[in-house]
C-alpha cells in the first residue's frame, strides 16, 4: 500500500477538518462496503500462486520429492506439504 499527499487529492476545507483530529500522522482511509476486492485480484497475484500451486501438485504426482520441489520454489517443506493437501482436498 502507498500513500499520497492530501493536498494532492483533497480540497484545503477538508484537510483543516482532519486536522483538528489528526496532525503530522499516517490516516488510513478503508474502501467503501462494496467497492473491495478480494486479495490479489487487482494485480493477478491469486491467479499466478494457483497456476504455481497447481503446477506443484502435478511435479509431486509425477514423483517430484517434496524436498526438491520446496528447494526449486524457494518454499519450506511444511508449505509444500499444505498445497498439495489443499489440491488433494479440493479434488
Amino acid at each position: 500500500m502507498c500513500y499520497r499527499r492530501a493536498k494532492e487529492v483533497l480540497p484545503d476545507e477538508i484537510i483543516e477538518l482532519i486536522q483538528e483530529y489528526v496532525q503530522g500522522e499516517y490516516l488510513y482511509i478503508p474502501i467503501k462496503e462494496g467497492k473491495r476486492v478480494t486479495w490479489g485480484t487487482k494485480n493477478n497475484t491469486r491467479n499466478e500462486l494457483e497456476k504455481r500451486n497447481h503446477n506443484i501438485y502435478k511435479e509431486y504426482m509425477v514423483g517430484v520429492s517434496k524436498d526438491q520441489l520446496a528447494q526449486k520454489y524457494f518454499l519450506s517443506k511444511k508449505s509444500i506439504d499444505r498445497i498439495i493437501l489443499n489440491i488433494k482436498s479440493n479434488c
